[in-house]
């Protein structure tokens, strides 16, 4: 038995303790209880143990009863027809809320739109029309509109260029295009990007009315649901010519009236086929591809144009072929004039005359268009010639009136490169261009032309004035000191008058920047503007009144309305005659034997005077008739060191060449005073008795403040040396000077 068991590979159990008996019990498959089954379920046959096989006879193969195969295949599909039903299911529910939540969003985007019914087709932009002192077109500014133009008064073939690139199917869209979204979509995923925009034109429309430009999921449903009003309320030919008197085409202007006449300088009524194409080409991307600032980049979309048209019949292949091989496109230059620096001063001042803008105005203004073409010139035509030569990029120039009306301003070489306006923006140190304010500080404290000052060598604490050619003349009057440009009588006249005092003088006179009330002051080292510097040498060509730069006349409405006029300065007198006269008569001498010898206007009378920055990083020239007074500055926007450049060159030159135009014709007249007989004959008289204080020392007065020059004792004459001219008398020294003989 136990050879048996173990024969049949039994395994024996531990007892642990049992008896026999019981330790042998074992359950046999035949003695469990069988678990519940399905009679459609084959049974799984019980494997018989080992001890149980036959070894002669192989157990017998259970085959699976058909009726078993049928219930699978039922069972199959009850499983399908439930997971259908799921689908279902499922599919209502999420089409259900699907739809509440377009509807959420369609009313959250209709609660932040104002109330259709209150939506009305808004007003025109505000145009600032700009006009010269003859009432010609300068600039405009603010958002150009040209005049509402007819769709009936459009060449047929304009209209449909906008129809052909930018929606076909414009006539058979209810606002919206699924098709052209359906097919944008697309061509932006095989590009990986945005290359096409599904927006039909009533969308664009609805934009440019209603929304802003930013690019966010809201605006566009509030573009949708605009579009579908808008459809619903205008026709399709009025929202097209609603778009094409609305749409933005670069450069300011809106509406393709406003475009034709900005590009083409003429009426929208009046374009060619190729400058239709090329208007409708620019609503893609206004401002990159205006014709006048890229004309390769417009050409190049304008044939895009064209050849939609032809594919979609609007036009005839021969007619896209004939516009694309020989364009007439007649481009107006990019607004590059530099009227501009003129147009974006008086868009900074609007606010302060008018306050808000909200309907279109004429701005008439001081401005001669001749006279600013001819500043333009001179200092576009210099710098070509000399920039390199001298290191100089940039320039400025100013001229008014001696009332302080402004004729021509030039804030720079060229507008369209830079907008930055040097001429009034900019503040530049001005150099012995404002030596005069300290001479007529001394002026008024009782000093003459002809009072003698020492040039010599200058210690400063530590701080040592040079004149520019590093040559002293000693005894020197002040004419000669002013006319030469000496350093050191400038710095000792401003230490002698006090710093305090000269920059009273200044500010009185119209400088409006801050200055250091220093001794370097008399350097010209506190920085200035070039109009205020200009305006403040004004006085010197009115006899003394005050002014304040101005170009500014008249606002008025389109209609008539007058909104502003301009009232007359009443600042009063900032110069006593007989001292203005005194400084002409100084002033003079610059141009006559001084720094600016180069700057003659024939038959005229002329004063002024050069001025040259520390390390030559400004030159300057202000000069005067009594017609004009004329800035110019030159120098580098970052400040570098010019390659010495100085005021008695390039400016000169320019101031030149401007003067000299803007007078041909003007009736010749003198500077105040100067011709009058009682000032010059009591020069006279007293010229033999002019005398000279002694040169102050080196040593600052105490204080800064003015002191009175000690009392005078007769001088000899200028050293000839230092004067040849001087030698031959006072009387004929001044009467040539005074008079150019």
């Amino acid at each position: 038995m136990a050879w048996g068991r173990k024969k049949r590979g039994g395994r024996e159990e531990p007892l642990f303790g049992l008896p026999a008996a019981l330790a042998d019990l074992r359950l046999s498959p035949e003695d469990r209880i069988p678990a519940a089954v399905d009679d459609d379920k084959p049974k799984k046959p019980v494997p018989k143990r080992k001890h149980e096989e036959d070894d002669d006879e192989p157990p017998p193969r259970e085959r699976k009863p058909r009726a078993a195969k049928g219930g699978a295949k039922r069972r199959a599909k009850s499983r399908g027809r439930i997971r259908f039903g799921r689908l279902i299911y499922w599919g209502a529910v999420l089409g259900l809320w699907t739809a509440i939540a377009i509807i959420g969003v369609v009313v959250w985007v209709g609660a932040h739109l104002p109330a259709i019914q209150s939506l009305e087709i808004p007003k025109r932009p505000p145009t600032i029309q700009i006009v010269g002192v003859d009432g010609s077109l300068l600039a405009s500014r603010g958002e150009m509109a040209g005049t509402n133009v007819a769709l009936k008064d459009l060449p047929p073939y304009l209209p449909k260029a906008f129809i052909a690139i930018e929606d076909r199917r414009f006539y058979s869209h209810y606002g919206i295009d699924p098709i052209g979204i359906a097919r944008a979509a697309v061509a932006n995923i095989l590009h990986r990007g945005v290359s096409q925009g599904g927006s039909t034109l009533t969308q664009q429309l609805a934009k440019n009315l209603f929304l802003t430009q930013e690019r966010t999921m809201a605006r566009k449903l509030q573009e949708v649901e605009l579009a579908l009003w808008l459809e619903r309320k205008h026709s399709k030919n009025e929202i097209l010519e609603l778009y094409l008197n609305r749409v933005y085409f670069g450069s300011g202007a809106y509406g393709v009236e406003a475009a034709s006449q900005r590009y083409f300088g003429k009426s929208a009524k009046n374009v060619t086929v190729a400058e239709a194409a090329m208007l409708a080409g620019l609503v893609k991307s206004p401002s990159r591809l205006a014709p006048n600032r890229n004309p390769e980049g417009a050409e190049a979309r304008a044939q895009i144009v064209l050849a939609a048209m032809a594919e979609g019949k609007f036009i005839s292949a021969a007619q896209a072929k004939a516009s694309i091989g020989h364009p007439s496109y007649k481009v107006k230059p990019a607004g590059a004039g530099t009227v501009n620096y003129v147009a974006d001063w008086i868009g900074e001042v609007l606010d302060d005359l008018v306050g808000q803008i909200d309907q279109s105005i004429v701005v008439e203004t001081t401005i001669d268009p001749k006279l600013q073409s001819v500043a333009e010139a001179a200092i576009i035509d210099e710098l070509a010639a000399k920039s390199v030569k001298f290191n100089v990029t940039q320039g400025a120039l100013v001229a008014m009136t001696p009332e302080g009306a402004v004729r021509a301003m030039v804030g720079g070489r060229n507008y369209a490169d830079s907008q930055y306006n040097r001429a009034v923006t900019a503040k530049r140190q001005p150099g012995s261009a404002f030596k005069p304010f300290i001479y007529l500080t001394a002026i008024e404290g009782g000093l003459t032309p002809e009072t003698i000052r020492q040039d010599a060598p200058l210690d400063l604490k530590g701080w040592k004035p040079e004149n520019y050619t590093h040559e002293y003349f000693g005894s020197v009057t002040l004419t000669q000191a002013l006319a030469m440009s000496l350093n050191t009588v400038a710095v000792r006249l401003g230490l002698e008058v006090g710093p305090k005092n000269v920059v009273r003088t200044a500010h009185r006179l119209g400088i409006s920047s801050k200055l250091e009330a220093n001794p370097s002051i008399a350097l010209g080292t506190s920085e200035v503007s070039v109009i205020e510097l200009v305006g403040a040498y004004a006085p010197f060509a009115n006899g003394g009144l005050g002014v304040s730069p101005h170009v500014v006349t008249k606002i008025r409405t389109h209609e008539g309305k007058v909104l502003y006029v301009r009232q007359p300065d009443r600042l009063g007198q900032v110069i006593e005659p007989r001292h203005a006269a005194m400084m002409n008569t100084m002033m003079l001498e610059t141009l006559l034997s001084g720094t600016a010898r180069k700057a003659e206007i024939p038959g005229w009378m002329a004063a002024g005077k050069t001025g040259t920055s520390q390390d030559f990083r400004d030159a300057w020239f202000i000069g005067y008739t009594a017609n004009l007074v004329t800035g110019v500055w030159l120098g580098n926007d970052d400040n570098s060191p010019t390659r010495k450049a100085t005021g008695g060159g390039l400016p000169v030159e320019v101031w030149t060449r401007f003067m000299r135009t803007a007078h041909q014709g003007v009736p010749v007249a003198s500077l105040p005073n100067a011709q009058r007989g009682g000032f010059i004959s009591n020069l006279f008289q007293t010229a033999s008795q002019v005398s000279a204080a002694p040169a102050p020392s080196a040593q600052v007065p105490q204080g800064g403040g003015y002191r009175p020059p000690p009392a005078r004792t007769p001088a000899p004459p200028p050293n000839p040396s230092a004067r040849p001219e001087a030698a031959a008398g006072l009387d004929g020294w001044l009467v040539d000077r005074l008079f150019g003989r």
